[in-house]
Order: C-alpha cells, then structure tokens, then sequence
C-alpha cells in the first residue's frame, strides 16, 4: 500500500499479512480451534487496539496436543537424519521466500520497528539452516576397554517429547533455536509461546508443515493461561526435556517442577550486561557498539547492554557521543516508514522502565537524553540517556529492557571489572579495548556465558548461546546446541 494514517509506506498490507496466519492451535499439523472454544486478543503495542483474536489452549488442548507428540515420536526418532535435516532446510527456504511478511507480523505483534524484526528473521531463520546440516553430524565412538576385556559403544539418541517456552521479545528466533536442534535431534516438541507474541511461532509452524514435517512433530500452543498448560505438561511423565527463555524468578519455578520427575531442562534467564569502556578503546567504535548493544530490539532484549562502566578519561566524551547517537534515533508505530524505536511491549513494560527512571533520578542520576514519558496512546518510551549513576546504584541491580542508557564512571581496570560482576546474573558483558593483553585478560575475568570483545552484537547460529549463575543452564545454537536434545547410551560389548 502506499501510505496510512501511521505514515507507513512500506510495501505490504499489515492487514493482509495477519489475514494469512492461522490462528487457532496448531495440533497434530493442523489449525483447530481450543476444546473450550475460547479465545484470547492479540494487541497492536503502538495503537492498543486488537489485531486479532488467538484460539486460548486449555489443559485438554495440552493433553491432546502431548498424545499426537507421543503418537509420532518413534516414528520420527527413526527418520533418516538426512531426512529430517531436508525438512528443516526446505523450511529455512520458505521463511526466507516470506522474510518480509514474517517482519511485518513480528512488528505487528511485538511493536518493535520494522529493521529491527527484518534483523531478527535473518537471524531466527539461521538456526533452521544450522541444525539442518547438523543433523547429519550427531555422532558417538566406539574403542576397546583399557582393560582389554571388551569394547565401548557410545551412542546418542533422542531425549524424548520436549515442551519449549518462549518469550515475546524475540518471537521467532526464541522458537527456532529450540524446534530446530530438537527435531534435528529425533524429538517432538510441543511450543508454549507467550501471550504477548503468538502468531509469529503459528505462522513457523504452518511452515514446517508445508515443508512436509509429519503431523504431531510440533504442536504450538497459545494461552492465556500459561500456568496452567505448562504445568499439566511438566506434570506429566511423557516430556522428558523442558527448555524456557525467560525471567530467573519463573525460571527457578519450572527447575522445582522439572526436579520432581528429573526432567531434562535448558534455561535461559535473565541478564544484566555490562558494557566497559577502557581509556584506551577506539570511543567511536564503542560508541557504535554501545548503540547496538543497547537499542537493538528497543533495549527488549536479555543481552541488551544494562550497564554502562566506562573509564573516568573517556566518559565524558563517551557520554557525549552516545547521547549524539541516541538523539537519532525515530520513535513511533514500528510498522511506520523510517521509525527506528518503537512502543515497549505492553503498558506493565513502559511502566517499568519509567519507573526505573524516575528511581535513577531520584537517587542523583542526571538526565542527558529523554527520560520522559511521551502522552497519547501507544506503550512509548524515548531513547533515553543518564549518567553520573553510581555503579552500585540500586538501578543498576536488575534489567530495564527498554532504550535507558545508564552511565557509570570507574577509575581503574580492576573497579570495572568488580562492577561489572556485581551481580548475581552472568548472561553477556561486552568491552572495548585497543591493549590485546587486556583484552584477553578481561574477558577471562568477567563472569559471563558471553563475551563481546570489541563487538556490540554477539549472537550467532553457530555460537553456544547462554549463561552462568542465575542466568541459566545449558546452551542453545552452535555444535553445543543440539546435545540439549539427546541423551548418551554406553552398550558394553565383548
């Protein structure tokens, strides 16, 4: 179309895009509607107003959807690994035949702008290519006892029906590293999204059928009673591995239900990122790396930096600069044309980060950008800037997950790496530094599952994605990946 009343000339039809989704559960390989008939709202971020409605996935829809997974799980565990690698290439090919009514739909749903979900289904579809050629590559080995008396035989099978739940931050790429390496691997799998972000994992998987993925495979499960259904799952002695992206508090929840049955489990938590900045780094550079790492997605990200330390020698000039950048950046419907920032998710999030701002404030932070709630309708937040933050301030303590750069001095190399790991998270950090000796010895010393050296962007297919402490368990993407989702047999052989 070629414009709207939001300002959009972007090419495709928002309304044309949703028309397309299939909106009820997806069971057994197909769209059916919920076995109590309910349904739920999907809502619009910028305008608050409903998209569509979503069938709403009761405990008797997650019962059903587990019986066509166990229903199909031998018979997929026997797919020739070629075979199963084949379909998750041919669905690689179809989301990239359809990149830009997959952005369009995450946009529509998660509210975000536009380049950034055009970001993400690159990014999400890459997981498809990569278990795709991994799932010719699981091995085993096989050698002679040291004691000679017999042979060692190692094998790797398939865990068993799985059940993913996944965020609404990042709606594909949460849904494609989990399902791709699950079904590379042999297993089934039962999808719970979010509320918040359903369509985008109902349009994969449509996808992955029409890619000739056997009924029962992958069941996707919208509600709006998300305790409900994931716990009639877990409960159950049928799923054998559980991998959640998501808050620690619910995190820990789902490892106490796990525990109960000794369930495989993967969590990815939440994070806190720092973000040094050396008196030695290229300032532009970081610059450039403190916006991507801050404002890709909004700041609705768990690797999104949270904390900026930055050496007393360049942090004015950082400050600066970084406010220059931010000052930049177009806030408005994501969907509009040339919008870089668009609304937070839903109210209860815009709320959070304003609070949390107004709390930096209140303690002696200094505003350099934004800060301010804008009125109207839409879950809006600027780009927003404060620094002269004391690094152990209380803002400091936990994610904002919204476009708040918070800058925080430190002296020398040994305080900002005490600040930086004063937290009981340990997803990403990221530093800059032009000393290679203190490039490797930093890295070494931050407590974190990932390390950008240099680098305000770190996440890849082919990269183990994950952290330490309470930021999780387990690993998800490069070759680390696809063990989450198989169990070790030794066979003893004479």
């Amino acid at each position: 179309m070629s414009g709207d009343d939001t300002g959009n000339t972007n090419l495709l039809d928002p309304q044309a895009v949703l028309d397309a989704v299939p909106t009820g559960l997806w069971i057994d390989g197909k769209s059916v509607p919920a076995a109590s008939g309910k349904s739920f709202e999907v809502f619009d971020a910028a305008t608050e107003e409903a998209l569509v409605s979503v069938a709403d996935a009761g405990v008797e829809d997650a019962r059903a959807a587990l019986d066509a997974a166990v229903a199909a799980s031998d018979e997929w565990a026997a797919t020739a690994p070629r075979e199963r690698g084949e379909i998750l290439r041919r669905t690689f090919e179809l989301l990239t035949d359809r990149a830009d009514d997959i952005a369009m739909l995450m946009t529509l749903e998660l509210g975000r702008a536009l380049p950034d979900s055009r970001a993400e289904t690159t990014y999400g579809n890459e997981f498809l290519r990569w278990f795709a050629e991994e799932a010719v590559r699981i091995g085993g080995r096989f050698n002679h006892a040291p004691a000679g008396n017999g042979r060692i035989l190692v094998a790797h099978q398939p865990v068993g029906p799985c059940l993913a739940i996944t965020p609404w931050n990042f709606p594909l790429a949460m849904g494609t590293r989990k399902i791709a390496p699950a079904l590379a691997a042999g297993n089934v799998m039962i999808v719970k999204p979010a509320r918040e972000t359903p369509l985008t994992m109902l349009a994969l998987a449509e996808a992955f059928a029409e890619a000739g993925l056997p009924p029962g495979v992958l069941s996707v499960l919208p509600t709006s009673s998300s305790g409900d259904v994931s716990t009639a799952l877990i409960t159950d002695d049928r799923i054998r591995k559980i991998s959640f992206t998501g808050s620690t508090p619910v995190g820990r929840n789902l490892l106490g239900q796990a525990a109960d049955r000794i369930q495989r489990t993967s969590m990815e938590l939440g994070g806190n990122a720092p973000f040094l900045v050396f008196d030695d780094a290229d300032v532009d550079a970081a610059v450039e790396g403190a916006f991507a790492a801050k404002m890709r997605n909004g700041g609705e990200a768990c690797t999104a930096a949270n904390r900026f330390l930055v050496q007393s020698g360049v942090v004015e000039e950082f400050t600066a600069k970084l406010v220059e950048k931010m000052s930049e950046v177009r806030m408005g419907p994501g969907y509009a044309d040339g919008v870089t920032l668009g609304p937070l998710v839903n109210a209860d999030q815009r709320d959070k980060v304003a609070e949390a701002v107004e709390q930096a404030v209140a303690d002696g932070a200094r505003v350099r950008l934004g800060g301010e709630r804008p009125d109207g309708r839409g879950f809006f937040y600027p780009a927003t800037v404060l620094d002269n933050v004391d690094p152990y301030a209380s803002v400091t303590r936990e994610e904002i997950f919204g476009p708040v750069a918070i800058i925080s001095a430190f002296d020398d190399e040994a305080d900002g790496i005490a600040a930086a790991n004063s937290t009981e998270y340990g997803l990403a950090s990221y530093f800059y530094s032009r000393d290679i000796e203190r490039c490797m010895r930093v890295a070494e010393k931050l407590d974190s599952g990932m390390v950008g050296v240099n680098r305000g962007v770190i996440s890849d297919a082919a990269a183990p994605f994950g952290g330490i402490k309470q930021s999780g368990i387990g690993r998800e993407g490069g070759s680390e990946g696809i063990n989450e989702y198989l169990s070790v047999k030794y066979i003893a052989l004479t």
